[in-house]
């Protein structure tokens, strides 16, 4: 697979951000998203930052462990999510994660995205797994999302929000949008 220059996928990831929260997938703070660059570094968002008024230039270049190798910003406080995602599934270049309201209401009524809705999510999506609560920012998150990881591209995380996979940005935040049009449908 050809690798993205740095300046595309850094653009690339501004631009996915602005989509989400267009689409009311994020608000403020939230969320986070990361990219493969190479095979030992990660493009990942800043932390704290209004991911809707990102800018290229605030974006991180992290290695597969989340220490920083440039920029100025502190990387996302829930990189062990994405190295989590990273390690388990070797096909997976691109992670997301946001708080889709439906998806997280949906989860928070003890209602499971697991029975195919739509012939055409499951096709994107395949399984759509909740993973218990965890604490965020906690060692506790890839220890509890490992085994949905290994199994899932979009995977909800109880009373946290959701987290979908795939082999590029583009592939990763469909996966969210899909999974939202699927809460709407449910």
């Amino acid at each position: 697979m050809r690798e993205q220059r740095e300046s595309d996928l850094r653009r690339q990831l501004v631009e996915i951000c602005q989509r989400m929260y267009r689409q009311g997938l994020i608000a403020a703070g939230d969320g986070n998203v990361s990219a493969r660059l190479g095979e030992d570094r990660v493009v990942v968002t800043p932390s704290g930052f209004h991911k809707g008024y990102l800018r290229e230039e605030d974006l991180i270049v992290v290695d597969l462990h989340g220490r920083r190798l440039k920029g100025q910003h502190k990387p996302s406080s829930e990189f062990k999510m994405h190295e989590a995602a990273y390690e388990e599934r070797a096909d997976i270049r691109a992670v997301v994660h946001a708080h889709p309201p439906i998806t997280v209401g949906l989860a928070l009524a003890g209602v499971t995205l697991a029975q195919c809705v739509l012939s055409e999510t499951c096709l994107v999506l395949g399984a759509i797994l909740t993973a218990p609560y965890t604490t965020p920012t906690t060692d506790e998150v890839p220890r509890v999302l490992r085994p949905y990881l290994r199994q899932a591209n979009a995977v909800v995380m109880d009373r946290h929000g959701a987290l979908t996979l795939g082999r590029d940005l583009d592939e990763a935040y469909n996966r969210m949008e899909a999974m939202e049009h699927a809460s709407r449908i449910t």
